[in-house]
């Protein structure tokens, strides 16, 4: 039964985002410490889980992943509440008629310091909720109801479209020049979040519209997945203005953004500096890899990230650990702070990228690494042989 419930850790705290967005004031920032401790300190602690289960019922891992739009739509509706001038639906008088707390003045006492702890903490809840669930349901092309249900998951950090770029763009041109989702050596994070950005949603629409061309079918009208993907996002943010007015809007669009930002940072760790020709096979070594157990279950396999770029259609609980993979420094959290911090980065990075030079690359892909070195613009990386 452990095999199953293991992968319901973001259920849990989304939960607990929602107890304390809804109890306001600091709680906002318990729940936030909360949720990096258990992120963070769980990888220190608990190790790797390299095991790859066998499951009777996978359905039921399915419908896990199917929760996650209506814990998203209610974690919205909490943050809603929190901006709107109304009780919405009488909420706050319910809550506090059911515990004896007085949400709707903790309400009015909540700071703006907690405000912008909530922009931060909600947009890395949706990153891992909404956002690395919408990914692996998207790449379930053969099934209608997940695929759509990604989708929204998806349009709550105005990416949608991802859903067209990384099925049919990101996992045929990984770890190339044609990739927008891998950075070369020597980017930012920073720059990567806005180049990748950019340049997948062009891609995004680029592939999409062959796809109406290949079907003999007009670009501008609703069976483009592309615009039906914007127009989801633009529902999204109707439905929060209606509830909360422009104070919940502009969250709802700095909380999107930084989900979206969160996403790109998660590419940007994943791929960085490695390479690969053009229309050679897709490896395990072209991503880096992680088995720490509490990003894998709270990621859904995310992590065994060399497995899915090798067989990209292959559901998350088949995917194997792949520890001989090149590694990442840790826990996908951890690595994710680390990104934020770029001489910090690529000092650590170095080694790294050294060890994958010498070890992974076949011949081309060495000298292709060695001129990647050279443009990197950082001197250590232009020091290596």
């Amino acid at each position: 039964m452990f095999k199953y419930l293991k992968f319901m850790s973001f259920h849990l705290m989304a939960l607990i985002a929602i107890v304390s967005i809804t109890l306001g004031e600091s709680y906002i920032s318990m729940g936030f410490a909360i949720w990096v401790a258990v992120y963070l300190g769980g990888d220190i602690l608990f190790g790797d889980d390299v095991h790859t289960p066998s499951y009777r019922f996978p359905a039921l891992l399915t419908w896990q992943l199917w929760l996650a739009l209506p814990l998203t739509v209610i974690l919205v509706f909490v943050c809603c509440w929190q901006f709107a001038s109304q009780d919405i639906g009488q909420y706050g008088a319910w809550i506090s008629s059911l515990t004896g707390y007085d949400a709707l003045q903790a309400r009015q006492n909540t700071s703006v310091f907690q405000y912008g702890v909530m922009v931060v903490y909600l947009g890395l809840v949706v990153g891992v909720m909404a956002t690395i669930t919408g990914h692996e349901l998207t790449h379930r092309t053969w099934d209608p109801v997940s695929l759509l249900i990604g989708r929204w998951l998806l349009a709550f950090s105005f990416d949608a479209n991802f859903a067209i770029e990384h099925v049919y763009g990101h996992h045929k041109y990984v770890s190339t020049l044609n990739d927008p989702a891998t950075a070369p050596r020597g980017r930012s994070v920073y720059a990567h979040i806005i180049i990748s950005t950019i340049k997948g949603n062009i891609s995004a629409w680029h592939i999409e519209q062959q796809r109406l061309v290949r079907k003999q079918l007009a670009v501008w009208r609703w069976h483009n997945k592309a615009l039906r993907g914007y127009a989801m996002s633009l529902a999204i943010m109707m439905w929060v203005f209606w509830l909360a007015g422009w104070q919940g809007l502009s969250f709802f669009v700095l909380m999107a953004l930084w989900a979206k930002a969160t996403l790109e940072i998660v590419n940007y760790m994943e791929h960085y500096g490695l390479v690969r020709e053009l229309n050679s096979p897709v490896k395990p070594h072209h991503s880096w890899n992680t088995n720490k157990r509490v990003s894998s279950w709270a990621m859904f396999n995310l992590t065994r990230h060399s497995h899915h770029h090798a067989q990209g259609q292959l559901p998350y609980h088949q995917l194997a650990p792949y520890p001989d993979a090149p590694q990442m420094i840790g826990g996908y959290l951890s690595t994710f702070v680390l990104t934020l911090i770029p001489p910090l980065w690529h000092r650590l990075m170095l080694p790294k990228l050294q060890h994958w030079d010498a070890h992974f690359a076949t011949p081309a892909e060495y000298h292709m690494a060695q001129q990647a070195n050279q443009k990197s613009k950082i001197a250590a990386y232009q020091a290596c042989k």
